[in-house]
């Protein structure tokens, strides 16, 4: 084999390895029964009303070697908010908080992702809430990437985050008792993902 040859067979090697080294996002699932999308509210300086959305799912490009080459869409259903208590939860579906005739979505739709850490990153993406688009940033930790004991995954690797950030529902337009119940609103969502494909 001539030295060119050789050249060409090895270049075209590396660029194969290349890319696998460096493939593009796949899709992955949410796993829902191991995800929460939490909140706290401050209600008069008194106490923490805690609360969560029950009806959500996400599109998710994921590249566990990329990080920063991955991308979501979070969609929650705004009607399926559930503080514990029936009679506040009809109230904040209605015009004073999250309008939810109007306005049945929440949407989050990453912009960013910057890795601070071998773990850790910031999400940055756009926040739709009651008709009102905003830029909002989240930090976010990996808690563990492995393959799942659990059937029905088949061995796949599922992978876990905690999600934490903080919006100031004012800013949305959301100015019903401003400065007596919470205007900024503390989050913490929990996921899990695992990849489509076996």
């Amino acid at each position: 084999m001539s030295a060119i040859a050789r050249f060409f067979g090895t270049a075209s090697l590396l660029a194969g390895l290349a890319t696998v080294a460096h493939a593009a996002p796949a899709p992955y699932k949410l796993d829902k029964s191991h995800t929460v999308v939490a909140f706290k509210v401050d209600h008069l300086g008194y106490s923490l009303t805690h609360g969560f959305f029950t009806q959500f799912d996400a599109d998710i490009m994921y590249d566990p070697d990329a990080p920063e080459d991955s991308s979501i869409v979070f969609t929650i259903k705004a009607a399926s908010i559930n503080t514990l208590w029936a009679a506040r939860d009809k109230h904040v579906r209605n015009k004073d908080f999250l309008d939810v005739g109007k306005h049945p979505e929440i949407v989050f739709t990453s912009k960013k992702i910057e890795m601070t850490g071998d773990n850790t990153a910031k999400l940055t993406g756009d926040l739709t809430l009651i008709g009102e688009t905003r830029e909002e940033v989240f930090d976010v930790e990996m808690r563990k990437s492995a393959p799942s004991p659990l059937p029905g995954l088949d061995g796949r690797v599922v992978t876990g985050f905690l999600i934490r950030g903080e919006i100031d529902r004012t800013e949305y337009g959301m100015k019903y008792a401003a400065g007596a119940v919470g205007n900024r609103i503390p989050i913490e969502m929990s996921i899990e993902i695992y990849p489509e494909d076996k």
